[in-house]
């Protein structure tokens, strides 16, 4: 169970890092503002909605650590929102290319690629 007033809190942590105010947050989340107050002042709990559309909009933001505190936020280096992603899936011919890039480099020139799916999955490719 969501401990509703340290969940509000670790929004606030949120909104603070990207330097929002309720009103813009409510607004880049596409939520009533009424629905961040409610969830502020531990009125409300979340909506299982209300955390995806977070997640989407803010991938620096931990599942876990948002819902129980376990994890941390934020990364070490600010994160910005993402941009528009194409609706096409990605073809799998071009992970394969790009492992065999990483193999063709020099292994202390990049250590990884992550490749994140918006179904909130993703791929770790490592040379």
């Amino acid at each position: 169970m969501i401990n509703v007033v340290e969940f509000a809190e670790r929004l606030k942590v949120i909104m603070n890092y990207y330097e929002l105010s309720a009103a813009q947050f409510a607004e880049k989340l596409e939520v009533q503002r009424s629905s961040i107050s409610h969830i502020l002042s531990g009125r409300n709990k979340p909506s299982l909605d209300f955390v995806l559309k977070i997640l989407k909009m803010f991938p620096g933001v931990e599942l876990y650590w948002m819902l129980n505190g376990v994890g941390k936020f934020p990364e070490n280096q600010k994160i910005e929102t993402p941009p528009t992603l194409s609706k096409e899936p990605v073809d799998e011919d071009e992970h394969v290319n790009a492992k065999e890039k990483i193999s063709n480099l020099q292994s202390d020139e990049i250590e990884r690629i992550v490749v994140f799916y918006k179904n909130g999955t993703f791929k770790n490719y490592t040379s």
